[in-house]
C-alpha cells in the first residue's frame, strides 16, 4: 500500500495545482496561488485518512494538518485580497511557461513536505502503541500553528494600521523573532514528523527530507531570504532598524 499511496498523492498534488493553474493562468490572478497550497495538504491528509486502517492515529495526524493548512490558505487568500497581487510572480505570471513551472514546483514540494505523514498513513498503527513522545511532537506540531498564527495576525494588523506605514513589523513575537511566523510553520512540520518517526523503519527514515525540505526552503529560498533582503533595501539607512536586527534573533530570541 505504501508505494501505491506515495504515487496517488503525487499525482493528487499535482492534479490540484493543474487546476488552479488553469484558473490562474487564464485570468492572469494570483488570488488562488496560495489558496492552493494550502488546501493541498488537507486533501492529500484526507485522501490518505481514507485509505488507511489505522483511523485514530491517521485522524490525530489529519487534524493537525488540516488545521494548519485551512487557516494558512484562509490568512493568504484574505491577505492577498487585499494586495490584489503578488509582487513575486511580477513578469512570470504573464509567460505560460514560466508560470507553469511554478505551479509545478509547488506540487511537487507540497509532496515533499508531505512524505513522511503519507508513510505513516500506510501503516496500521494503534493508538496504544504510539511512544509516549509522539504525544510530545504533536504538542510541539500544534505550538508551531498557534506561533504561526499569532505571528502572521500581529503582522497582518501592523501592516494595515496606516500610523505604522514605512515601519518594519517589530511588535508582538516581532520583538524576540525577526520571522516567527516562519519559526511557526518549521516547528509544525518536525512536530509531525517526531509524530510519525517511532513507526520508521528502514529506507523509510529518508523521509526526514520532508521537514528538511520545507526548514530549507524558508532558511535558504523563498522564505527568510527572500524578506530579509526586502528589508535590508528598504531600511538601509535607518540605524533603528540595524540596531532591530543586532539585537533581535533571526528565529529564536537572542538571550546574550
Amino acid at each position: 500500500m505504501t508505494n501505491s499511496l506515495i504515487l496517488d498523492a503525487l499525482g493528487l498534488a499535482l492534479l490540484i495545482q493543474l487546476i488552479f493553474f488553469v484558473f490562474a493562468a487564464i485570468k492572469k490572478t494570483d488570488l488562488v496561488t496560495d489558496l492552493s497550497y494550502g488546501l493541498s495538504f488537507v486533501v492529500l491528509a484526507i485522501l490518505a485518512l481514507i485509505q488507511t486502517n489505522q483511523f485514530l492515529p491517521s485522524l490525530l495526524l489529519t487534524v493537525v494538518i488540516g488545521i494548519w493548512g485551512i487557516r494558512l490558505a484562509g490568512f493568504l487568500f484574505i491577505r492577498i485580497r487585499k494586495l490584489k497581487k503578488d509582487d513575486r510572480f511580477d513578469g512570470i505570471r504573464e509567460n505560460f511557461w514560466k508560470f507553469g513551472r511554478f505551479w509545478l514546483l509547488q506540487g511537487v514540494s507540497v509532496w515533499v513536505i508531505m512524505l513522511s505523514a503519507i508513510v505513516f498513513y500506510s501503516k496500521n498503527i494503534n493508538i496504544d502503541t504510539l511512544n509516549p513522545f509522539s504525544w510530545l511532537f504533536l504538542v510541539i506540531a500544534l505550538l508551531g500553528i498557534v506561533i504561526e498564527s499569532i505571528a502572521d495576525t500581529q503582522k497582518y494588523q501592523y501592516k494595515n494600521n496606516p500610523a505604522n506605514k514605512g515601519h518594519w513589523t517589530n511588535v508582538g513575537l516581532y520583538r524576540y523573532s525577526r520571522h516567527p511566523n516562519y519559526l511557526g510553520e518549521m516547528l509544525m512540520w518536525w512536530g509531525v514528523f517526531g509524530f510519525i518517526a517511532f513507526s520508521l523503519q528502514g529506507w523509510e527514515w529518508l523521509t526526514i527530507i520532508s521537514p528538511l525540505y520545507i526548514s530549507s526552503l524558508l532558511l535558504f529560498v523563498t522564505g527568510i531570504p527572500t524578506t530579509e533582503k526586502r528589508n535590508d533595501q528598504i531600511y538601509k539607512d535607518s540605524k533603528e532598524y540595524s540596531n532591530y536586527k543586532k539585537k533581535t534573533g533571526l528565529l529564536f530570541p537572542k538571550f546574550f
